[in-house]
């Protein structure tokens, strides 16, 4: 099953491509320019780079959320429109799910942690499962660092880029308890959702495109600023 897999849930984009549990190739920018700039010339110079049409693909993958709110609507309209376009089926998965990815033989409990701004983290509590698949325990949740600091009873892993912004503190809170990984394991992957969306495909579930949605987990600005009037 060849799939093409697209993240654009944080700054750190990426775009890969995968032929059942093999990854052909991977895309990825850390820098200024949107997510709308370079979205589409990577996919295309990643299917160019691999010899590979729209045509040679099984299904599209893409990370629904939490994240940024622009990043994640570019991310899933580009990845309904090409399944719409191909007739592919299109597979969704939570970014944070794909982040507990990058970590898959952790012997402790996981929480991916991104940077939800506000002073808050987007997070929720896993375990390694059966296949190296994330199994998640806890709702997805945005949370004040120090509450995340109080739910950690035990050696834990944390991985994500919201440690960029409190990793200092969490580790004067949490001491040996924390585990943290290598920071380059810190981004969000496309190839982690490639990995999670086979495993889902592969079972035969996919999304409905036409209801498909971003999971913001809170509210966005324009709903807060809709509630206050």
């Amino acid at each position: 099953m060849r799939i093409l897999a697209i993240d654009t849930s944080t700054p750190v984009g990426s775009v890969a491509i995968v032929e059942g549990a093999v990854l052909r190739a991977q895309h990825i920018l850390n820098i200024s320019a949107t997510h709308n700039q370079r979205l589409l010339p990577g996919i295309d110079r990643i299917l160019t780079d691999a010899d590979w049409t729209l045509e040679d693909l099984d299904a599209m993958a893409v990370s629904l959320g939490p994240g940024s709110f622009t990043g994640l609507r570019i991310g899933l309209s580009v990845a309904k429109g090409l399944a719409w376009a191909t007739g592919k089926p299109l597979a969704g998965v939570p970014t944070l799910d794909a982040l507990a990815a990058n970590v898959p033989l952790a012997p402790y409990p996981i929480y991916p942690v991104l940077d939800a701004r506000k002073g808050e983290i987007y997070t929720a509590l896993y375990r390694m499962g059966n296949k190296q698949v994330p199994a998640r325990l806890t709702p997805y949740m945005t949370i004040k660092p120090e509450k995340l600091a109080n739910l950690i009873s035990e050696e834990t892993v944390l991985v994500g880029d919201a440690l960029l912004r409190y990793g200092e503190y969490l580790t004067g809170k949490l001491g040996d308890r924390l585990h943290q990984v290598p920071p380059h394991l810190n981004v969000v992957y496309a190839s982690s959702v490639a990995w999670l969306a086979w495993q889902k495909l592969r079972r035969g579930m996919h999304e409905d495109i036409s209801s498909c949605t971003p999971l913001y987990v809170r509210p966005s600005e324009a709903e807060l600023n809709r509630t206050l009037e």
